[in-house]
C-alpha cells in the first residue's frame, strides 16, 4: 500500500483509538465473516465494505504503521516512521497544531486515480513532484543539518572478534582496532566556537515557511532549529562535534567464553554531542576451531578410535581432554558410533561459577585389515564362533 486517503480507521472497524492488538484483530475477524466477497457473491457494497476493513487492518495491526497513522492522522509507505515520530515531537515541544491533512486526496502521489484530467497541477501532476519528495522536506528537512541543543549520548558500537580454542576456554586478553567517533578538540564537543549571532535563513524569527502542492507549512528554521541564533561552526569538526579516529582496544576473555558472547566495553563507543556521554562498545566474540575437539555449549565433543578386541572384550584407553590425558573404560559390546561421557571433563562455565562440562567420547571402531593368512584364519574361526546375523532384524522390519 503506497499512500492512503485520511480516513478513520478506528471507526471503519468499530474500535476505541486505545484499542489492544488483540481487540483489533478479533474486531477485524468478525466484520471479516459478514463483508467477505464469499459470503456475499455478487455484491458490491459488501466487497467495497470488505476492502475498507482489510485496509484499516492492516494499518492497525502493524505496530509501525499505526504509530506513523496516529501521529499523523494518514498513512504512507514513503513516509519513514522515524521522521514522522521527529516531526511530531518537534510538532509539539514547539506548540504547533498538528499538520490538517482532511479533505486532501493522497491517492495521486501513489500512481492512483487521484487526479481528474483538466484540474490542473494537482496529485500526480509534474508540478507536484513525488509525495515522498515532499514529505521527505518536511519530516527531515529540520533534522538533516541542525544539531540537538541539548547533550545527546554517543552511539553504540558493534565488532566481531575471533579468539583462538584456547584462549575462549582458558581465559586472556585479547586486543582488537575499532574505528569511532571521539570528541573534538577544538570545540569539545559543542559543534561550534564563538558567540551566537540572528540567524540569516529565518532573520531571527526561527521560523520557516514551506510548501507542499497547495499545502503550507510553518516548520521551525533548519539551519537555527527555531532558536533565531546560530553560532559559528567549528571548522575542525565541521560542525559535527566528532572526529573520527582509529583506535586499539584490549578487553579481558573470561575463561570459558562461548562462540557468540557478548562483551560489554563502557564509553568506548562513539563520543557523544553537546556534552553527551559517549556509548558502549559491544564486543561479539568468535571462537576458532580445533582440529580434534568440538566444542558444544560447555562440553567439548571428540572422537576416539578403538580396536575390534577393544570394543568387543572392553578396554581401558587413554583419550586426549583439554586438560591432558584421561582413561576411559570402554565397556564390552561397544559398537561404532556409541557416545560415552566422561564427566566434568568439559568447559568451566563462564556464568555459573564452580559448574563444568562434560566431554562427549563417539567410540568409532577401527577394522583392521588383515596382512597373514593366519590372521584371515583366525577371523573365519571367529566368525564360525560367532555366526549371528546382524541383518535379520532389518529384513523383519519389511
Amino acid at each position: 500500500m503506497s499512500t492512503t486517503q485520511n480516513k478513520d480507521y478506528y471507526a471503519t472497524l468499530g474500535v476505541k483509538k486505545t484499542a489492544t492488538a488483540e481487540e483489533i484483530r478479533k474486531a477485524f475477524r468478525k466484520q471479516a465473516r459478514r463483508y467477505h466477497p464469499d459470503v456475499n457473491p455478487g455484491d458490491k457494497r459488501a466487497e467495497e465494505k470488505f476492502k475498507e476493513i482489510s485496509e484499516a487492518n492492516d494499518i492497525l495491526s502493524d505496530e509501525k504503521k499505526r504509530k506513523v497513522y496516529d501521529q499523523l492522522g494518514f498513512y504512507s509507505d514513503q513516509i519513514d516512521p522515524a521522521q514522522a515520530e521527529a516531526y511530531a515531537r518537534q510538532q509539539s515541544s514547539a506548540g504547533h497544531p498538528p499538520v490538517d491533512f482532511g479533505g486532501f486526496d493522497f491517492s495521486g502521489f501513489g500512481g492512483g486515480a487521484g487526479h481528474q484530467a483538466g484540474a490542473g497541477a494537482g496529485p500526480g501532476s509534474g508540478a507536484w513532484g513525488s509525495f515522498k519528495d515532499i514529505f521527505s522536506g518536511i519530516f527531515t528537512g529540520a533534522q538533516q543539518t541542525n544539531r540537538p541543543r541539548g547533550p545527546q549520548p554517543g552511539t553504540d558500537l558493534e565488532y566481531q572478534a575471533t579468539v583462538d580454542f584456547w584462549t575462549a576456554i582458558r581465559g586472556g586478553q585479547a586486543r582488537m582496532q575499532i574505528h569511532r567517533q571521539e570528541q573534538c578538540p577544538t570545540c569539545h564537543g559543542m559543534a561550534h566556537t564563538g558567540g551566537p549571532m540572528p540567524c540569516a535563513e529565518c532573520n531571527g524569527s526561527g521560523q520557516v515557511t514551506q510548501m507542499g502542492g497547495r499545502m503550507k507549512f510553518n516548520i521551525p528554521c533548519p539551519r537555527c532549529n527555531g532558536t533565531g541564533r546560530v553560532s559559528n561552526q567549528c571548522v575542525t569538526c565541521r560542525g559535527e562535534g566528532t572526529v573520527a579516529r582509529t583506535e586499539t582496544v584490549e578487553f579481558r576473555i573470561k575463561a570459558g567464553t562461548r562462540d557468540g558472547q557478548r562483551i560489554r566495553l563502557q564509553a568506548k563507543g562513539n563520543a557523544g554531542a553537546n556534552g553527551g556521554a559517549a556509548g558502549d562498545l559491544f564486543v561479539i566474540v568468535r571462537t576458532g576451531p580445533h582440529p580434534v575437539f568440538t566444542r558444544t555449549g560447555d562440553d567439548i565433543h571428540i572422537t576416539v578410535p578403538v580396536t575390534v578386541p577393544e570394543a568387543s572384550l572392553g578396554a581401558k584407553v587413554d583419550v586426549p581432554t583439554i586438560d591432558g590425558r584421561a582413561q576411559l573404560k570402554i565397556p564390552p559390546g561397544t559398537q561404532s558410533g556409541q557416545k560415552l561421557r566422561m564427566r566434568e571433563r568439559g568447559v568451566e562455565s563462564a556464568s555459573h561459577a564452580g559448574q563444568r562440562g562434560d566431554q562427549i567420547v563417539t567410540v568409532e571402531v577401527v577394522v583392521p585389515h588383515l596382512q597373514d593368512e593366519r590372521s584371515r584364519e583366525i577371523m573365519r574361526e571367529l566368525a564360525k564362533l560367532n555366526n549371528q546375523d546382524p541383518r535379520v532384524a532389518l529384513f523383519d522390519k519389511l
